[in-house]
């Protein structure tokens, strides 16, 4: 196995090399950009119509354009003895009623003294594929409860966004009265994003706004937000706490290996290039690695903790080198203001960076024309290789993936 970073292949090829590397290059997959582009993020969007559908009146209804969206922020008066004796407060809500609702003006203006810039992959918790990775934009939640003056016996900040207008289909998640309030200096606030790589967000991103909760799975970023509440009930209720989800899971540390492989017929004397995306999770990332080997037939699928799995002879891959950040920003955004980047050297303080995510790749030659199938796995910071140390799925999928091809003659 030949070690080669694929952005420099790509990019700076010599010209003596040119012929011989423009033959492997045609087999590598479209190298996937750092920073997905709004559009194509992969959808799960929820709501029937889901809400980036609507149009005219439907639309304004939803308050989902940036003149006519408002967030309300409010106070619940859940009391249930003998946990919650007294009901949470705030000195001054922010609602619709009262004529006073958040709005995208007054959410900018914050932003003019405390946005905050975070490269964020997005996961769906029980989806083994990543969605996408943006430069997302905003303003931190605990900011923008401080325009409700004065709270007490708050334990717990819950929000939820737009889907429909049938009760029964409201999405909600929260985070916690410490996650939101009592973030570590430079650490990784949960915020109101506006913005995804420097522009508006879009309706199917979200926008106009929509909640960023930075490490963890999407459902707790709740797209088309619209309505804030403090509670002093103490229990996590999202509504993803329901199907056995554990619902203050954070990202899993995973590699994805590209679906491209899958059933390609690769003519001998061809290198093979093993390709896919590993996500940093709460643990990081140490390396990712690979095993191939032959099959006959139609093999059996091995289960995680398959003996002939964890025995195997895993190879190491190579990540992709990091990017001249300056020129992959959005313009004016500075690598030092970006949250989880050396505030000197403008870099992330891991690579991949922390809750996100680059490519990685290795190349086989010489494979003689057989059947083969391939795992890449990741092992994280504390040297636990994919997917342990958990056997619980629900809390983040992150099971080992396999992709079959063929080598012919």
């Amino acid at each position: 196995m030949n070690g080669i970073s694929r952005r420099h292949f790509i990019r700076t090829a010599t010209l003596g090399a040119a012929a011989s590397l423009a033959r492997a290059e045609a087999a590598l997959p479209k190298l996937p950009p750092l920073l997905t582009p709004d559009l194509d993020f992969y959808d799960v969007s929820r709501g029937t119509p889901k809400p980036h559908t609507l149009t005219g009146e439907a639309l304004l209804q939803a308050r989902l354009t940036p003149e006519t969206w408002r967030c309300e922020i409010t106070a619940d008066a859940f009391i249930e003895d003998p946990h919650t004796k007294v009901p949470a407060t705030l000195k001054k809500p922010l609602t619709l009623a009262d004529g006073n609702a958040l709005d995208l003006p007054t959410l900018m203006e914050l932003g003019k003294k405390h946005e905050v810039h975070f490269l964020k992959a997005m996961q769906c918790l029980n989806i083994d594929t990543p969605l996408g990775q943006g430069l997302w934009t905003g303003v931190p939640l605990r900011e923008v409860l401080k325009l409700c003056g004065r709270m007490n016996n708050v334990r717990r900040i819950y929000f939820w966004g737009y889907h429909n207008d049938d009760p029964k289909q409201v999405f909600k998640s929260s985070v916690s009265y410490t996650q939101c309030f009592e973030t570590a200096p430079g650490d990784l606030p949960v915020f109101l994003a506006y913005r995804v790589n420097g522009a508006p967000l879009s309706l199917e991103r979200g926008g106009p706004v929509r909640m960023i909760v930075p490490w963890s799975h999407g459902y707790k970023s709740i797209k088309w937000l619209r309505h804030i509440f403090v509670t002093n009930d103490a229990r996590n209720n999202d509504t993803y706490s329901s199907g056995n989800n554990d619902p203050d899971s954070f990202l899993k540390t995973a590699a994805y290996v590209d679906k491209s492989l899958d059933g390609q017929k690769i003519p001998a004397g061809q290198p093979v290039f093993i390709t896919g995306q590993v996500i940093s999770g709460l643990s990081g990332v140490k390396h990712v690695e690979y095993w191939l080997r032959r099959v006959e037939g139609q093999p059996q699928p091995l289960p995680d903790d398959d003996p002939a799995l964890l025995n195997a002879s895993w190879k190491p891959c190579e990540l992709e080198t990091q990017p001249d950040w300056a020129s992959v920003l959005p313009k004016g955004v500075n690598p030092r203001q970006v949250l989880a980047f050396d505030a000197q050297k403008g870099t992330p303080l891991s690579w991949p960076s922390r809750y996100g995510m680059c490519s990685y790749h290795a190349m086989v030659k010489d494979l003689k024309p057989d059947k083969y199938e391939v795992r890449a796995r990741s092992v994280d910071m504390n040297g636990y290789a994919q997917p342990e140390p958990r056997p619980l799925q629900k809390t983040g999928k992150n099971g080992i993936q396999v992709r079959r091809f063929e080598v012919v003659a």
